[in-house]
C-alpha cells in the first residue's frame, strides 16, 4: 500500500496533559517536546500490538532507529492543555511509518501532524535490513 493510508490502519490515541516543563518563554510547548510526545503514543501502539522493542532485541539482535521525522506546527499547546496524540501507522513493510496528530481534547482541528520512519538494524553488525522482519509487520497489520 505504500503511502497510501488504508482504512483499517491501526492507530492509538494517548491523553495528556502539558506540563509546566515543556513550554518555553513563549509560554508555549518547546518545539523539541512535540517529539517527546509521538514517542510516547509510538510506544502505545507498539504495546497495543504486542511488540516490547527491547524483548524483540534480546531475542534477535535486531533495533529499530528513528531515521526521519517531519513536525507541522499548526496551532502551539500551552501549559495544562489536555490534548490527545494518535498515532497510525502507515507502512510497515520496508521501514516502520507512523503518522501523528496532535488535538485539544474536546476539539476537533488538528494542533500539530507529524511523522517518523523506522528502519530494522541488525547488530553490532549495524546493518540495515531492506524489510521489516516478519513478526513485526505483521503485528502492526501489514
Amino acid at each position: 500500500m505504500g503511502e497510501m493510508a488504508r482504512k483499517n490502519n491501526m492507530s492509538h490515541e494517548v491523553r495528556m496533559t502539558v506540563p509546566f516543563h515543556d513550554v518555553d518563554p513563549m509560554q508555549i510547548v518547546w518545539h523539541g517536546n512535540y517529539l517527546k510526545y509521538f514517542d510516547i503514543a509510538r510506544f502505545e501502539l507498539f504495546n497495543k500490538a504486542g511488540i516490547d522493542l527491547w524483548e524483540f532485541f534480546e531475542k534477535t539482535n535486531y533495533l529499530f532507529p528513528i531515521t526521519k521525522t517531519s513536525t507541522k506546527h499548526i496551532l502551539p499547546l500551552r501549559y495544562r492543555d489536555e490534548f490527545i496524540c494518535k498515532a497510525t501507522i502507515i507502512e510497515a513493510n520496508i521501514k516502520i511509518v507512523i503518522d501523528f496528530e496532535i488535538r485539544l481534547m474536546g476539539r476537533d482541528e488538528i494542533f500539530t501532524k507529524g511523522r517518523g520512519d523506522q528502519v530494522a538494524v541488525k547488530y553490532p553488525e549495524l546493518e540495515m535490513m531492506l524489510e521489516i522482519p516478519d513478526e513485526i509487520r505483521r503485528a502492526l497489520g501489514f
